[in-house]
């Protein structure tokens, strides 16, 4: 069964429609990317499922082994209140392309906020919050030693290069223990002799059946890592499909225009 299932999505800010009716589905372990140009959509999209943006209409279902979960339709009577949005967003971890980090925290600090504020709730902290905490610390250093930063836990992102903060940004999403990871652009800030270490995380990440929705430029990275590519323009998904057929053998003009233009 799907984990997420998104119907109809649209957004529009004024008289602009940016997306425009997308449905599309992702099973749990499966890597999607999304290609196309500047202004297509594909951010905006991500920014929907993450709420970051409030959809217009459309539906967004995310599908759990504690169940059914409606985050957005359009068609119910209330709106969603700030916490309902807040507990929507805990099924997404987001992984923007120019890292936001807290500049006033380490490394590890960054990847233990959100997990510390969200346990003070609980009734495990009040109980023992420093079993609690340590827990936390614990599961941040297993996290930057999966990202391969063990040794710059106490580094604060001025002292990090780009490519080591993005990874700790990574480790910073997947702290939440989300259902779906997301990628806008993960490597359009970093030199090229960087990129390649923050692929190879996101490679591993997907070998290890990680729900993944990644929106990149990189043809060849979603060639390799992807179990699905959508190619879209103008607000719609134009294409569908393994990223075999969807990258080397498009169907649709629009698809072989936008391949021919990247390669050349």
């Amino acid at each position: 069964m799907a984990i997420l299932e998104v119907e109809n999505l649209k957004k529009s800010f004024d008289a602009l429609d940016v997306l425009k009716g997308i449905s599309f589905s992702l099973n749990k372990g499966e890597a999607l990317s999304i290609i196309g140009s500047s202004g297509s959509g594909k951010t905006t999209m991500l920014r929907c499922l993450n709420f970051l943006e409030m959809p217009s209409s459309g539906r967004i279902t995310v599908n759990t082994e504690a169940g059914k979960h409606v985050l957005f339709d359009d068609s119910a009577e209330k709106k969603l209140t700030d916490a309902e949005i807040r507990k929507n967003r805990l099924h997404f971890g987001l992984v923007f392309q120019s890292f936001n980090l807290f500049p006033q925290y380490t490394a590890l600090e960054n990847v233990t906020l959100a997990p510390k504020l969200q346990a003070r709730n609980s009734e495990a902290y009040k109980a023992d919050p420093k079993a609690i905490v340590k827990g936390i610390n614990d599961r941040g250093m297993e996290l930057l030693s999966q990202m391969g930063l063990a040794d710059r836990a106490g580094y604060y992102p001025h002292q990090l290069s780009g490519g080591q903060q993005q990874r700790v940004a990574i480790a910073r999403a997947l702290a939440l223990e989300p259902d779906i990871l997301c990628f806008d652009e993960p490597t359009s800030a970093l030199d090229p002799e960087l990129t390649g270490e923050v692929l190879k995380v996101i490679r591993g990440l997907a070998e290890k059946d990680t729900t993944m929705i990644i929106v990149t430029h990189e043809m060849a990275f979603a060639h390799d890592v992807s179990d699905d590519v959508i190619f879209m323009d103008g607000g719609v998904i134009v294409e569908q499909g393994p990223p075999s057929r969807v990258l080397e053998n498009p169907t649709e003009e629009r698809t072989r225009q936008f391949l021919r233009s990247y390669n050349k």
